[in-house]
């Protein structure tokens, strides 16, 4: 494989700048001439638009800036990725993190692309999802490869811990995930059961499927909300690809710490979004849905912004990863008011206020939110607790 140390990043074939390795190893930025004309910010606080090099000063992205670490896969996408490369004799601790991104090439999350791209792999048939949650599972547990090539195919960029694919299925792009063996057999509806009841809540997300299983009650699947087929004028068979960030990204935070509070997703809101009252009363809803459901893994990386070319807008996206969960320190990873233990009423509402929400619509949304979580997901809280 050969080493990669310029990148072209481009976004809908458009140049948008070149990343090129440092003597120490960061992945610097300049962007093309032409984007400082006509395009826009990719990361509004770390990259604006400014005839510059621009070089990270932090190494927890592996020496990118957050836009860029965006588009890399996690801990799932980084296990196929590394058992591929060792597969074809090379070894994972000698490929920079620019001949990352070249492998990533167009598959990533989001609408930037990286250029010349590196191809590993080969194409594969169609798919059982039994199959590959099986071979996911194992996977995980051993050194087992199984399919590798359908696997890395379908899941190699993705992002989060769980096992995943994304795939076109019925004219759609879907993320469907699999267990982990540290999940219970049924996730996939209890995420499901989870989403809806969101849905419930009046929290903007993306259109979600049970896939039929014939050893579990299904697996959970999202309609990708990056991308969009048909979504290019003049190219009907054309698939629109949406840039987006992740609040880990725009603020270049190592998601995998306790680092924000409510208060400062509120702040990032209404500065993004130049104060878009839709956008702040979702997050309320998100941040009221997270404390009564039970979903305590809400780090920096689980809030991402959409930019909406067209109008020149960042606004929230749909809310994802949304499930029953603990982390290793049984704490929110996003405090409430400074509370992670055990937020309740009086922390939420202390957050909406200083937002600039009512008392009153602090109160009818909290209300609302802990109605439908109760007659939602009641049965799986009670069930939680008495494990």
């Amino acid at each position: 494989m050969k080493e990669n140390n310029r990148l072209r990043v481009c976004y809908h074939g458009q140049p948008v700048g070149t990343l090129a390795l440092t003597a120490g190893g960061m992945a610097a930025f300049e962007y093309d001439g032409q984007w400082l004309r006509e395009g826009f910010p990719i990361s509004p606080f770390s990259l604006p638009l400014k005839k510059q090099v621009f070089v990270p000063r932090k190494d927890y992205f592996q020496g990118l800036f957050g836009v860029f670490a965006d588009s890399l896969p996690d801990a799932w996408g980084n296990l196929l990725l590394n058992r591929l490369l060792r597969r074809n004799g090379i070894n994972p601790a000698a490929v920079t993190v620019l001949d990352r991104l070249a492998i990533v090439g167009s598959a990533g999350m989001g609408a930037l692309t990286y250029e010349p791209e590196h191809r590993l792999g080969r194409d594969t048939g169609g798919i059982d999802l039994d199959e590959l949650a099986g071979q996911c599972r194992r996977m995980i547990s051993s050194e087992y490869e199984g399919d590798l090539d359908a696997l890395y195919r379908l899941g190699g960029t993705s992002g989060g811990a769980r096992p995943k694919i994304m795939t076109e299925i019925d004219g759609d792009d879907w993320i469907i995930k699999f267990p982990a063996p540290w999940d219970p057999k049924n996730v996939g509806r209890m995420e499901y059961d989870y989403v809806r009841c969101a849905e419930a809540c009046g929290i903007v997300v993306p259109r979600i499927r049970l896939f039929p299983s014939e050893i579990c009650e299904g697996y959970f699947g999202s309609r990708r909300f990056d991308r969009l087929r048909g979504g290019v004028p003049d190219r009907a068979e054309a698939v629109r690809r949406f840039h987006m960030l992740t609040v880990a990204a725009l603020l270049e935070l190592d998601f995998e710490q306790p680092n924000l509070d409510y208060h400062d997703l509120m702040k990032l809101t209404a500065i993004l979004t130049g104060g878009c009252r839709e956008d702040m009363e979702n997050l309320f809803r998100r941040m009221c849905f997270n404390v009564f459901a039970h979903n305590r893994d809400d780090h920096s990386k689980n809030f991402s912004f959409i930019y909406h070319e067209e109008a020149d807008e960042w606004h929230l996206s749909p809310a994802y990863d949304l499930t029953y969960s603990m982390t290793y320190y049984g704490e929110h990873t996003t405090t409430v008011d400074g509370e992670g233990a055990a937020p309740g009423p009086a922390q939420l509402l202390a957050v909406g206020l200083k937002a600039g929400l009512s008392r009153k619509r602090c109160r009818d949304i909290m209300d609302e939110v802990r109605e439908r979580v109760s007659e939602y997901l009641g049965g799986y809280l009670s069930g939680q607790e008495n494990s």
